[in-house]
């Protein structure tokens, strides 16, 4: 189920040039304030749930889009809002994804979004912070708490954009949504990750 590791696909599909590694900053001071936008080929929402007590079960959600008013020598006055289409669901199971996108589980018919907005950005040290925001899906609003790292800022040696990349961390209770089904067989609680790359505007 959802704003949540299928072997985290860190590099999706080209390799990074010659001397790219490395180039990315973890100093907040060295990083651009402004607005940035999702980059949407390099975010990533993943959940976990545990499968009938046998195993963890990922799946993950692409084509993210959102924004980060981002200010690293103030993180508290930082904002962040992205959009998740629930179709874009993916997991090795084509019959358990459409089983997934139905009425009886996420109803993306009736609920084709689900969106994550910050109400309240606590720092937790050089390079994480605590993230309070309303999380909606299955038409139900709740607050959620994410743990937030950064990875990495700097221009983007492909494209030259300045790019600023997270990994966010939190669980919900999926029944707090709505969503019931198979309770607790496939568990209620969802571990969710949201790898997030984020592009200045010009």
């Amino acid at each position: 189920m959802s704003v949540l590791a299928l072997g985290l696909v860190a590099g999706l599909a080209l390799a990074a040039p010659a001397g790219a590694q490395g180039a990315a900053t973890r100093d907040p001071a060295q990083i651009q304030a402004g607005t940035y936008v999702v980059d949407p080929n390099h975010t990533q929402a993943v959940f976990t749930v545990t499968h009938f007590g046998f195993s963890p079960y990922t799946g993950i959600f692409s084509d993210v889009s959102g924004t980060l008013e981002l200010q690293p020598t103030k993180p508290a006055e930082s904002r962040l809002k992205v959009t998740v289409p629930v179709k874009s669901l993916y997991a090795p199971s084509q019959h358990l994804v459409e089983s997934l996108k139905s009425d009886k589980w996420l109803d993306v018919a009736q609920f084709p979004d689900m969106t994550f907005t910050s109400t309240k950005v606590t720092p937790e040290g050089k390079d994480k912070a605590k993230v309070v925001g309303d999380l909606t899906l299955h038409g139900v609003t709740k607050p959620v708490t994410l743990e937030v790292t950064l990875v990495g800022a700097g221009a983007n040696p492909m494209n030259k954009k300045v790019t600023v990349g997270f990994e966010a961390k939190g669980t919900i209770k999926r029944s707090d949504f709505g969503v019931k089904t198979f309770v607790p067989a496939i568990s209620d609680e969802v571990h969710l990750v949201l790898n997030g790359a984020f592009e200045r505007k010009d």
